[in-house]
């Protein structure tokens, strides 16, 4: 009997009566309630490998979609098509990490073109959102669909927030034969994992600056998209295809009331880890001191003490004078100021009257501020996070670091930021301004 194969909710539906010895080797599980076999839809490709392999008869009923005329005028870099040809090679699976700025989307739309099959790009952020489907528009001639930002759309072109795809992703998941993930590291939130494995496009791309997550979950987002296949870093691709820069670290001092007012707190904090057997070297020691402190009073001060010591040494009064000397350093530059506490950005913004940029701002006032940005009406903004990823940030030359965590992934994104190729040949400069004697001049190395 001829095995059958239906998408189904998510699944793979076999309907049949294989040999006993045969299902052994299928990566299929029983499922009672309809008496077939199934396999999670992300397992589609792995499925009709180990049936060809395995020599069985069947009929594929998973998917019926059309071919579309897909061209790109796009002349990719060496490294782009290096990235896509990897990509091609891993049977069209794979994650390609490449630095902001380096053409990540010009891979995908290589991928495209080629396959010429309906395909879903998600994205983390409606910014993103607009960015994706503003770029697919002009660069192919057919509908492009939108899911998210107040839309709910589906053409055989569409991009989808996370959020969106997530929602949908049972409904959809025999709709696209590729898919395309950018800021593909957010695959790995547990939510999210859905959207991938609900979906049987045996295509899959991955884009990132930044893969490997510090929870391991990158091992997730590999098995569902596949392994990181391509990767270039930013100094590999530092004065070819994007701008030369420099890192320079500027080392501030805390006033007297400042020093004491740290010593003070992160002493408290301290003494605390002297006899509660934690080092705060790992995520979960910083979670069980968090546990604790609901019910432990002293875990509960020395948390405290620590977001205190914090504050202090990030928005001291002295990085505040440095900014005002390297912003009138760098008056003809476009420069972003990156710092880690909206209450800074808003101070920054009163005091230099630059423009603001945090979570609270709205997407028409941001899209705005950016666009001016642009354009050049403004020569440099202050961000809290928000402008870290997912947000089309234009051209800058220097960047401006006050605060930030001790993240490897949120620098390199920071430094993406003003590594586009400048027409002059201009190199890019990234300050790091540091409370010298504090803990955050550890910080600082660990994001390097």
């Amino acid at each position: 009997m001829t095995l059958v194969a239906r998408f189904e909710d998510g699944t793979i539906r076999l309907d049949g009566d294989p040999d006993p010895a045969v299902v052994d080797v299928l990566p299929v599980e029983f499922d009672d309630r309809s008496r077939t076999l199934r396999a999670p839809a992300h397992r589609y490709a792995a499925l009709r490998r180990a049936l060809d392999d395995a020599g069985v008869d069947y009929e594929d009923r998973v998917f019926d979609l059309p071919s579309l005329d897909l061209s790109t005028s796009y002349d990719l870099r060496a490294y782009q098509r290096e990235a896509l040809e990897a990509w091609e090679s891993a049977d069209r699976r794979g994650v390609v990490e490449l630095p902001t700025g380096s053409g990540k989307t010009v891979v995908a739309v290589g991928a495209m073109a080629a396959l010429s099959t309906p395909t879903l790009v998600v994205v983390p952020t409606v910014d993103l959102l607009t960015q994706w489907r503003r770029e697919l528009e002009t660069e192919f001639s057919v509908p492009v669909g939108q899911l998210g930002g107040g839309e709910q759309r589906v053409e055989d072109l569409t991009v989808a927030t996370y959020d969106s795809a997530y929602l949908r992703a049972d409904e959809l998941g025999d709709r696209f034969g590729l898919l395309v993930f950018d800021e593909a590291h957010h695959l790995g939130g547990e939510g999210y994992r859905d959207v991938a494995r609900l979906m049987a496009a045996p295509a899959r791309m991955g884009l990132t600056a930044t893969f490997e997550r510090p929870d391991g979950a990158h091992t997730v987002v590999a098995d569902l998209l596949g392994p990181v296949v391509y990767e270039r870093s930013v100094d590999d691709l530092a004065g070819d295809h994007l701008a030369d820069y420099e890192l320079r670290r500027v080392e501030v001092e805390l006033t007297p009331e400042e020093r004491e007012a740290y010593e003070d707190a992160q002493g408290t904090f301290v003494d605390y880890l002297r006899t509660s057997n934690l080092t705060l070297t790992s995520g979960s020691d910083y979670q069980e001191l968090v546990k604790r402190s609901g019910s432990d009073p002293r875990a509960r001060e020395a948390l405290l003490a620590k977001q205190e010591a914090r504050e202090i040494m990030m928005n001291s009064d002295a990085k505040v004078a440095a900014l005002s000397r390297l912003l009138d350093r760098h008056r003809d530059d476009r420069i972003i100021v990156f710092t880690a506490h909206t209450d800074l950005v808003y101070r920054l913004s009163e005091r230099f009257l630059i423009p603001a940029v945090t979570a609270e701002t709205g997407a028409s006032e941001r899209r705005t501020i950016l666009d001016r940005f642009r354009e050049g009406t403004y020569s440099r903004v202050v961000a809290a996070n928000v402008l870290d990823e997912g947000v089309d940030v234009p051209d800058a030359s220097v960047a401006v670091v006050l605060s930030g965590s001790g993240s490897e992934r949120e620098f390199t994104q920071r430094l993406g930021r003003i590594l586009r190729p400048k027409s002059d040949g201009r190199i890019a400069i990234c300050y790091e301004v540091v409370s010298a004697e504090t803990a955050e001049e550890r910080v600082a190395e660990r994001r390097r």
